[in-house]
C-alpha cells in the first residue's frame, strides 16, 4: 500500500471532527475504546474497509466487529431477539461485541462480514469512541490498529509503532482502561456461546440470561468472530506456558510471586533486567493483568530475549481470556 504520513494528535473536539472526515470520506484512523485501540473506517464503504484489511495485512475471511452508537442503530442492521436486547441492556455501552444475524437489508459492506449472514455490533463506552461515531455520522468498522498477527495496542505508541505509514491519524486519548479486547459471544443459534473470553466473563452474561452460557473457541482457519484466528496474537519470538523455570536466554512473564523462579544452569530470575521480566500483576490479581498483558507481552519481545516464558494464569474468571491470548501467542 502507498506509505502516507502517520500524525498522532491530541483529542480535542477539532481533531474529532478531522478524524471523523477522514471516516466519512474512505480513509483510515485509529482511535481509543475502553478495549484497545481500534483501526477505523466507515463501515458502510467496502473499499474504505478493504483498507482495513490492506493495513493489517489481515484475511478477508476473518470477520470485523463494526461499532454503532447506540441499540437503535443496530437494530437497522441486525436482528436482536429477546436474549440480545437484554445483553444490550445490561452491558451496552461496553465491552462486550455480540454476532447478530444479520438483515438482508443492510447496507454494511459484505468485507465486514466476511460473507457471513452475521455482523459482529458492538457499542462502546469510551467517550472519545462514541464522540467519533456521533461526529462521523456512520457506523465505525474497526479491528484493533496493529498489523495482523502481532500484539494488540493500548497505547497511541503501540500503534504507531505498528502502523505508522498505514494509518492517517492517531487519536491519542491515553491508555485504554480495560487493555483486552471485547467479549464476544454468538447470538445467532439457540443460545448464546462466548466465541471469545474477555473482560465479561460467561458467568456475567449467565448471570444475565439465566442459563450457563458455553465458551467455543471455534474453527480457526475459518473463524465466526475477530481475534479466533491461531496466530492472532503472536509475538516476534516463542512463547512457552505455565513456565516453573526458565530457560537460559528466556525473558519471564510472571504473574504473582516470582521470587522461586530459578534460570537452568543458575541464576535466579528476579535479578534479570528490565527488558527480560515483567509482572503482570504481582498481587495475582487477573484484571490487573489482563491490563498489562499486552504492552508487558510488547515489551520482552525483543530480539536480545531467545524466548518468553510465562507463568501459570489462573483459568477462571477474566483468566479465560487471558490465557486465550496465550495460546494464541504460544501457537503463533
Amino acid at each position: 500500500m502507498n506509505t502516507i504520513k502517520t500524525q498522532i494528535i491530541a483529542v480535542n473536539h477539532e481533531s474529532i471532527n478531522k478524524a471523523a472526515a477522514l471516516i466519512k470520506s474512505g480513509r483510515l484512523i485509529a482511535f481509543p475504546t475502553e478495549t484497545v485501540y481500534g483501526l477505523g473506517a466507515n463501515a458502510l464503504s467496502g473499499t474504505a474497509v478493504a483498507k482495513i484489511f490492506e493495513a493489517k495485512g489481515r484475511p478477508q475471511f476473518n470477520p470485523l466487529i463494526t461499532h454503532f452508537l447506540s441499540v437503535s442503530d443496530v437494530d437497522e442492521h441486525a436482528v436482536m431477539n429477546e436474549e440480545a436486547m437484554k445483553l444490550a441492556h445490561y452491558f451496552w455501552p461496553g465491552a462486550l461485541t455480540m454476532i447478530l444475524p444479520r438483515k438482508t437489508d443492510s447496507d454494511l459492506s459484505d468485507l465486514v462480514s466476511a460473507g457471513l449472514p452475521s455482523v459482529a455490533c458492538r457499542v462502546p463506552a469510551h467517550k472519545v469512541a462514541r464522540e467519533l461515531i456521533k461526529a462521523a455520522g456512520v457506523p465505525i468498522a474497526a479491528p484493533s490498529a496493529n498489523k495482523s498477527g502481532s500484539i494488540s495496542p493500548t497505547a497511541p505508541a503501540h500503534v504507531a509503532e505498528s502502523l505508522n505509514g498505514r494509518v492517517e491519524i492517531i487519536l491519542a486519548g491515553g491508555a485504554c482502561d480495560i487493555g483486552l479486547e471485547s467479549t464476544v459471544v454468538d447470538m445467532t443459534g439457540d443460545k448464546a456461546i462466548v466465541l471469545r473470553p474477555g473482560s465479561i466473563t460467561p458467568e456475567d452474561i449467565s448471570n444475565i440470561l439465566g442459563y450457563e452460557v458455553s465458551v467455543d473457541l471455534g474453527d480457526h482457519d475459518k473463524p465466526k468472530s475477530p481475534g479466533q484466528l491461531l496466530k492472532h496474537y503472536a509475538p516476534t519470538i516463542p512463547v512457552r506456558l505455565n513456565a516453573v523455570d526458565l530457560e537460559k536466554g528466556e525473558a519471564l512473564l510472571a504473574f504473582g510471586s516470582d521470587k522461586f523462579m530459578g534460570i537452568k544452569g543458575g541464576g535466579a530470575a528476579s535479578k534479570l533486567s528490565d527488558s527480560a521480566r515483567k509482572n503482570l500483576s504481582e498481587q495475582g490479581d487477573l484484571y490487573e493483568a489482563a491490563s498489562n498483558l499486552f504492552s508487558m507481552l510488547r515489551s520482552l519481545d525483543r530480539p536480545e530475549n531467545k524466548g518468553i516464558a510465562v507463568m501459570a494464569i489462573p483459568d477462571k474468571g477474566i483468566g479465560l481470556a487471558i490465557n486465550d491470548r496465550l495460546r494464541r501467542a504460544a501457537n503463533g
